[in-house]
Parts: structure tokens; C-alpha cells; sequence
């Protein structure tokens, strides 16, 4: 079954509650910069890294030794909240803008490469579509199930 109850309590200890609601509001009209993305990556921190949130999720708890072995990386956030860190406000208000000088530029600022780069806008730009998708099904179309439509097509829950 997970750790629920945990990641729950954990999750209202460390999460603050106008930056929440500010993101909420931001959801509801399919927005979603990178700007949000940081401030994510932040709260995952702050909540104990990815090893200890993924631990705490129902089902997870069988394949204990898959995930060991998949050697997820909590310097991978640190990583990415640097690469946002080393773009423009504008850029990371508008990610669309980033072309291939201002990647070379990203990578140099934060010492990382430019595929890792392209590997952070291609998860930003996911993200940024579910978030659309949220404000397409609206509350009731998620309470209805409708979270099977957030996922990447081929994906079940």
C-alpha cells in the first residue's frame, strides 16, 4: 500500500500554502513556466529527494530492488534547478524562446551539457501539456477518473 499517510504529512509540512494555491491557480488556466518547474523541484527536495518520495507510493514497495538499482540520483534536482538558475527570466517564462545559443549559454552557466538541457525543456514541455490537459478536464472531468487523460499516450495507471 505505500506510505500515504506519510508522504501526505510530509508533503503539508514542507509545502507552503500560498505558493500551493498560486500554483493551483496557475493549473486551472493551463499554465505552467519553468519558474513552477523550480519551485518543484525545490519542494522534492525539501520533502527528502526523489528515493524517499518514490518509496512512500503504493505498489513501490515491490520493487524495492528495482529501484535500488536504478540509482535514482537526488544531484539531478540540484542539477536542474541550476540550469533554470542560469536562464533568463524572460527564457524561463517563455521556453519556447530558447533556441540553440541560448541552450550552449544554459549549459555553460550551469556546467552541464547541452543534452542535458534539451532532457530538462523536453520534461518541462510534458509537464506544461498536463497542465493543459488539467484545465481541458476541469475539476469534475478529474474526479471522474479523468486522470488516465493526463498520462503520456501507451501509459496506464
Amino acid at each position: 500500500m505505500g506510505d500515504i499517510v506519510s508522504l501526505v504529512e510530509k508533503a503539508a509540512e514542507t509545502i507552503e500554502k500560498d505558493e500551493a494555491e498560486k500554483l493551483a491557480l496557475k493549473m486551472q488556466k493551463g499554465m505552467f513556466d519553468l519558474d513552477d518547474l523550480a519551485s518543484q523541484l525545490r519542494q522534492m527536495r525539501k520533502m527528502g529527494g526523489m528515493n524517499s518520495l518514490v518509496g512512500m507510493l503504493p505498489g513501490v514497495g515491490k520493487m524495492k530492488k528495482q529501484l535500488d538499482s536504478a540509482n535514482l540520483d537526488d544531484k539531478l534536482l540540484i542539477r536542474q534547478e541550476a540550469m533554470i538558475q542560469s536562464m533568463t527570466p524572460k527564457e524561463r517564462r517563455n521556453p519556447q524562446i530558447i533556441a540553440a545559443s541560448r541552450k550552449k549559454r544554459i549549459a555553460a552557466g550551469s556546467g552541464m551539457s547541452v543534452q542535458d538541457v534539451n532532457r530538462l525543456l523536453k520534461q518541462h514541455k510534458l509537464m506544461a501539456g498536463m497542465m493543459k490537459k488539467v484545465k481541458k478536464l476541469g475539476k469534475k472531468g478529474i474526479a471522474r477518473g479523468g486522470m488516465q487523460g493526463l498520462l503520456p499516450p501507451g501509459m496506464k495507471l
